[in-house]
């Protein structure tokens, strides 16, 4: 698994979204193994939308499986500066929200953070993490999320 992981590390490299890491819980990184329960090795964790207590990853362990799932579920594709991978209905929303005023677009950042943790349909909860992302963009516009 080390080398496809560590492909999968160079494919992200440069990646303002994704952050492919390592720690040897055998080793200096012991207390960061604790304070997140890794108890058999390898352990692979993943963090999303704000996330900081991690979900264990149960996909494959060959790189293309850890690619499919990097694409799938932790690639942030909609850029607001640059629209060609939007979906229409992401489209709409920064449409929508660019017009609005930082101080409405942080109520909806808040309001979207508390639902963020609530049980909800995937689909629901992906649309959370997009429109978030949306706006979390407009907010930093200078910043690539």
């Amino acid at each position: 698994m080390k080398p496809a992981w560590d492909q999968l590390g160079g494919e992200y490299a440069a990646s303002p979204d994704v952050l492919i890491g390592d720690a040897d819980c055998t080793a200096a990184a012991e207390e960061l193994c604790t304070k997140f329960e890794v108890r058999g090795y390898p352990t692979i964790k993943y963090f999303k939308d704000g996330d900081t207590k991690g979900v264990d990853y149960q996909g494959g362990r060959d790189y293309d499986s850890m690619k499919k799932f990097v694409e799938e579920n932790l690639e942030v594709p909609c850029k607001t500066q640059d629209t060609a991978k939007c979906s229409e209905k992401e489209r709409n929303y920064i449409n929508k929200m660019e017009v609005k005023s930082s101080e409405d677009r942080k109520k909806q950042i808040n309001r979207l953070e508390g639902m963020n943790g609530s049980s909800m349909k995937a689909e629901l909860k992906q649309w959370i993490g997009q429109r978030l992302n949306i706006l979390k963009q407009l907010e930093s516009p200078s910043e690539e999320l």
